[in-house]
C-alpha cells in the first residue's frame, strides 16, 4: 500500500508478469529500470514506487487506473466506499436505522442474507430463520461461551 498526495492510498498487487507490465507501463516507468525479478532491488523498487503514487492525489489515481489490468486499486474509506459505482450498483451496502453498512455477505439467490439492526435479540432473528428447541439452544450456547 502506498500513500498518495492528499493522504488516501492505493493497494497494489501487480505480481503476475502481465501485471507488473501494464503497471510500469502506466506509470511510465521503464521496464529495465525496475525488473521484477531482481528480488535484491525491491527495496529500492518500493522506494520508487512510494514516490511516484505519492506524487498525485487519490482521484487520479483511481481514475487513471479504472480500466487498467494493473491490479490497482484505491483503498476505500469507511465513509466513501458507498460511492463507488461497482459497490453501489451490486448494493453492497444497506441502510438500518440511519446507519450505512456493508450488507450480509456471501449473497446467495435462494437464501439472500438479511441486515438486522443492532442490539436486536438474536434468538428472535434465528427463530425467523427456522431454528427453534434444541438448535437455538445449541447456537446461543455457543454464542454465549464465545463471548465469556
Amino acid at each position: 500500500m502506498y500513500d498518495t498526495a492528499d493522504g488516501g492510498h492505493v493497494a497494489v498487487g501487480a505480481l503476475e508478469s502481465q501485471f507488473y507490465v501494464r503497471l510500469l507501463e502506466v506509470l511510465e516507468i521503464p521496464g529495465s529500470e525496475m525488473p521484477q525479478f531482481e528480488r535484491d532491488r525491491w527495496p529500492e523498487f518500493k522506494v520508487r514506487l512510494a514516490e511516484v503514487f505519492s506524487a498525485r492525489p487519490t482521484a487520479e489515481w483511481a481514475e487513471l487506473f479504472e480500466y487498467e489490468d494493473a491490479c490497482v486499486t484505491v483503498v476505500r474509506g469507511l465513509f466513501d466506499a458507498h460511492q463507488h459505482p461497482h459497490l453501489a450498483a451490486r448494493r453492497t451496502f444497506v441502510e438500518l436505522d440511519g446507519v450505512r453498512q456493508p450488507g450480509p455477505a456471501p449473497r446467495f439467490s435462494r437464501t439472500p442474507g438479511q441486515a438486522t439492526p443492532a442490539g436486536q435479540d438474536p434468538g428472535a432473528a434465528l427463530e425467523r430463520w427456522g431454528l427453534d428447541g434444541a438448535e437455538l439452544e445449541l447456537v446461543l450456547s455457543a454464542r454465549r461461551a464465545g463471548a465469556a
